[in-house]
C-alpha cells in the first residue's frame, strides 16, 4: 500500500498561454516518466494527447498522469486554461489536495487566472505560484508577486527571486540555501549548476530572505526567538513552517523560471512535495449520510471497511468504453468488487483499475484512499457520482457546473445517422456536465448547447473525426431562460380513464420567483404518512422537476422559479403515480402562465486584451453591441478592458474585433448571468 504522507494530488492552474502545458512536460521529463520533451508548438506535448489539442494548441481535457520524484507519488492533473473549458478545471480542483498556479512572468494576473483561482478557493486547495516566461520580453518577478497581492488580497512569499531578467535571465537565486542555481542548457537544463551568491545581487537576496523569515517569524515563537537572538534558524524548521501555512492557506509561496527554456523546474518539483498537502494533511471529505439524513466527514482511511470515492470525470475509449476517473476519500476498492452507485442506487461491478499517464495506461489490483484512478466497467456512473456501499450510502458533495449559454442546431445528413448521432450526443453529455442536448419541439431539430463558440466547434468537430458521425451543424443561437415575475397559485384536477381504469388526481401549488442566480426548487408542504404511498410524493416531484427543463412560453428551461406544493387530494382506488405525474405537470405550467412569466437572456463577463494604441477602438466595438464597460486596467504592455455584454450581439466579434485592432487584440468571455430580455424573444432592442 502506498506511503499516503509521500503522495501528492495536485493540479496545474492558469490562464491560457501561460505556459500550463509545457511546465507539465518539464515536470514528467525531469522525473523520468518521458524520455523526450514534447512541445505544444510542434504538436507533440504529452498531456495534449487529443488530436484537436494537437492541432489547436490548447488544452481542451484535463490529462491525468502519475509520475515519481525522490520516492514521493506525484498525481498531477493539467488542466485547461480556455475559459470555454472550464468545467474541466471545477472537476479536477474538486478532487485535489493542492495546486500549482502558472503565472506569465509579462502578463502577470490575467482574466481566467482570477477565474481559476476563486475555484480553488472554493475548494479550499492550497497552492505555490511559479511565474513562468522569465526569459519573455517585459518580464517582472515582482510585479507578478505585487498583481497577486492586490487582485487576491493574498499574502504573497518569495522563496526566489530571478537572476536577471528577458534575455538576461540566467537562472534564480534559492533563499532558503543562499545560493545561485542555474541549469545547463546542453543537456536539456537536467544538470544544475551551483555557487555562491555574486556580490552585485547579494544586498537584493538578503532583502527578500529578510522580508521571507519577518513573515514566517510573525506566527512561530520559536523562529520569532531565534530571528531576534541572531541565531541562525536551521531551513528545516523554515521549511515547515512554509508547509504548515501553504497548507492552511495563510501564505502563497513564489517560485520562478523558465520551463520553455528548461530553467528551475526541479526546484518546483521540490516545493510540490516540501509545501504541498498530502491526502492526510487536508480536511476530510465532507458528505451527506442518506439512511441518516446528515452531514457526515469523511477521513482519510486506507484500512476504512467502508469505501467511498468520487466520479470526477468521464472520458470515452473506443476500445475499452467508459473511463471514470475516480479520486478515493476512504477505504479500499479491488479489481472484480461489487460497489454501490449512491446517487443512481444501482450496483456496478469493477472489471479493470488503471493508472493513467495521459492516454496510456497500466493496470492494478486496486486502489486505496488518497489515491485517483481510473475504473472500467460502470455503466451507470457520471461525473459527480458517489461510489460506496450499501451499508454506509454517503453522496460526497456535488460539483456545480455553469449553465450553457449558446447553442447551436445539428441534424443527420441522412436517417441512417439519426441513431449513431443520438449515440454520440448521449457519449459526449455523459463526458461534459457543460455540453446539453435536446430536440426542438416545433421544429424536430436537435439542438446542442455549450459554454461558448470554441466549446461547441471542438465538440462538433469531435463529432464528425472521432465518432465518424456525418451532420450538418447550423448557425450559433443564444440558449434563454425563462423565469416568472410574481407569485400565483392554481389547483390542477387531472381525470383520465385508461384502459377501463380511472386515473384521478388533485393538485394545488404556488410559484414565485427566485432570487437571481439562486436555481430552481422544489418543496413539498404535504406531510407524509401511511396512507399515501412514497411512489405518489416520488411522482409529482418528478413532474415538477422535468417541467424545469420544458419551459413555459418558449420552451426554453425555467431559472430561479420555487415550486411549493401545498395540498393535493389522494384516493386509494383511483389515484395512480401516473396521474400525480401528469397533474403536477399540468398544474406547473398553468401557474407559471399566470404568474407573469418572462424571458431571460444570458450576460457576459468580456475581458479584451489590447495594445494601448487600440483600446477606443476596442472599446467602441464592445459598446456597439450593447455593451457597458465596468474597468480599465493597464500592464505594461497591453490594456484590459473589462465590460459586459448580451451574448445575443457578441457573435461575430472576434473577427470585428481583429480587423480594427489590426489582429492585435484578443478576449476572452465567461458567463456572468441572466437578465430579462426587454421585448421577449423576437425583439432586437
Amino acid at each position: 500500500m502506498a506511503d499516503l504522507s509521500k503522495m501528492r494530488n495536485i493540479g496545474i492552474m492558469a490562464h491560457i498561454d501561460a505556459g500550463k502545458t509545457t511546465t507539465s512536460e518539464r515536470i514528467l521529463y525531469y522525473t523520468g516518466k518521458i524520455h523526450r520533451i514534447g512541445e505544444i508548438d510542434d504538436g507533440a506535448a504529452t498531456m495534449d494527447w487529443m488530436e484537436q489539442e494537437q492541432e489547436r494548441g490548447i488544452t481542451i481535457c484535463s490529462a491525468a498522469t502519475t509520475t515519481y520524484w525522490k520516492k514521493y507519488q506525484i498525481n498531477l492533473i493539467d488542466t485547461p486554461g480556455h475559459v470555454d473549458f472550464t468545467a474541466e478545471v471545477e472537476r479536477s480542483l474538486r478532487v485535489l489536495d493542492g495546486a500549482v498556479a502558472v503565472l506569465c512572468a509579462v502578463g502577470g494576473v490575467q482574466p481566467q487566472t482570477e477565474t481559476v483561482w476563486h475555484q480553488a478557493d472554493v475548494y479550499s486547495v492550497p497552492r505555490i505560484c511559479f511565474v513562468n516566461k522569465m526569459d519573455r520580453i517585459g518580464a517582472d518577478f515582482f510585479r507578478v508577486i505585487d498583481d497577486v497581492r492586490q487582485k487576491f488580497n493574498a499574502k504573497t512569499l518569495a522563496l526566489q527571486i530571478p537572476i536577471g531578467a528577458e534575455s538576461k535571465f540566467e537562472g534564480v537565486i534559492d533563499l532558503l540555501k543562499m545560493k545561485e542555481y542555474r541549469f545547463d542548457p546542453t543537456d536539456e537544463g537536467e544538470t544544475i549548476i551551483e555557487s555562491e551568491i555574486d556580490e552585485t545581487r547579494r544586498s537584493l537576496a538578503e532583502e527578500y530572505r529578510e522580508k521571507l523569515i519577518d513573515e514566517i517569524a510573525s506566527d512561530n515563537d520559536e523562529i520569532a526567538e531565534l530571528y531576534l537572538s541572531g541565531e541562525t534558524i536551521p531551513i528545516e524548521m523554515i521549511q515547515t513552517e512554509i508547509r504548515r501555512r501553504t497548507i492552511n492557506r495563510s501564505i502563497v509561496p513564489f517560485l520562478c523560471g523558465s520551463a520553455r527554456k528548461n530553467c528551475a523546474v526541479q526546484p518546483l518539483i521540490d516545493a510540490i512535495i516540501e509545501y504541498l498537502p498530502s491526502p492526510t494533511e487536508v480536511p476530510p471529505a465532507q458528505a451527506f449520510h442518506v439512511k441518516k439524513e446528515e452531514d457526515i466527514s469523511v477521513e482519510c482511511d486506507p484500512d476504512s471497511k467502508t469505501p467511498a470515492a468520487l466520479v470526477f470525470k468521464i472520458q470515452h475509449d473506443r476500445e475499452m468504453g467508459s473511463l471514470c476517473f475516480v479520486r478515493m476519500y476512504s477505504g479500499k476498492i479491488k479489481v472484480g468488487d461489487q460497489i454501490f452507485n449512491v446517487g443512481k442506487k444501482k450496483r456496478e461491478r469493477v472489471n479493470r483499475i488503471l493508472r493513467m499517464h495521459s492516454n496510456k495506461n497500466e493496470s492494478l489490483d486496486s486502489i486505496s484512499a488518497g489515491d485517483i484512478g481510473v475504473f472500467i466497467g460502470l455503466k451507470f456512473s457520471q461525473t459527480g457520482d458517489t461510489l460506496g456501499s450499501e451499508g454506509m450510502p454517503i453522496l460526497l458533495e456535488r460539483m456545480h457546473f455553469p449553465e450553457p449559454v449558446i447553442s447551436v442546431s445539428i441534424e443527420p445528413s441522412a436517417l441512417s445517422e439519426r441513431d449513431k448521432l443520438n449515440e454520440t450526443l448521449a457519449i459526449l453529455a455523459c463526458e461534459d456536465p457543460t455540453f446539453t442536448s435536446h430536440e426542438d419541439v416545433e421544429t424536430g431539430q436537435v439542438i446542442i448547447s455549450g459554454m461558448g463558440e470554441l466549446h461547441l466547434d471542438v465538440l462538433t468537430t469531435r463529432m464528425k473525426d472521432d465518432f465518424k458521425v456525418d451532420a450538418r451543424v447550423g448557425a450559433p443561437q443564444v440558449t434563454y431562460r425563462e423565469s416568472v415575475t410574481t407569485k400565483a397559485e392554481h389547483t390542477e384536477e387531472f381525470s383520465k380513464n385508461l384502459g377501463g381504469k380511472d386515473n384521478t388526481a388533485t393538485i394545488t401549488l404556488t410559484v414565485e420567483p427566485a432570487e437571481r442566480g439562486e436555481g430552481n426548487s422544489y418543496s413539498c408542504m404535504v406531510k407524509k404518512t401511511s396512507y399515501i404511498p412514497q411512489e405518489i410524493f416520488d411522482a409529482v416531484e418528478s413532474g415538477i422537476r422535468n417541467s424545469f427543463y420544458s419551459g413555459i412560453q418558449y420552451g426554453y428551461m425555467c431559472a430561479d422559479v420555487k415550486v411549493t406544493v401545498t395540498s393535493f387530494v389522494y384516493n386509494e382506488l383511483t389515484s395512480t403515480p401516473f396521474a400525480f405525474e401528469a397533474c403536477a405537470v399540468a398544474a406547473f405550467d398553468a401557474a407559471c402562465r399566470k404568474a407573469s412569466p418572462e424571458l431571460l437572456e444570458p450576460v457576459m463577463n468580456v475581458d479584451i486584451l489590447c495594445p494601448k494604441d487600440f483600446v477606443g477602438e476596442a472599446m467602441s466595438q464592445i459598446t456597439q453591441r450593447g455593451g457597458i464597460i465596468s474597468s480599465l486596467e493597464s500592464k505594461p504592455t497591453i490594456e484590459i478592458v473589462h465590460a459586459q455584454a448580451p451574448m445575443a450581439k457578441m457573435f461575430g466579434f472576434s473577427t470585428s474585433l481583429r480587423s480594427v485592432t489590426q489582429g492585435r487584440a484578443s478576449f476572452s468571455m465567461s458567463f456572468s448571468h441572466f437578465q430579462v430580455k426587454p421585448g421577449g424573444l423576437n425583439s432586437t432592442y
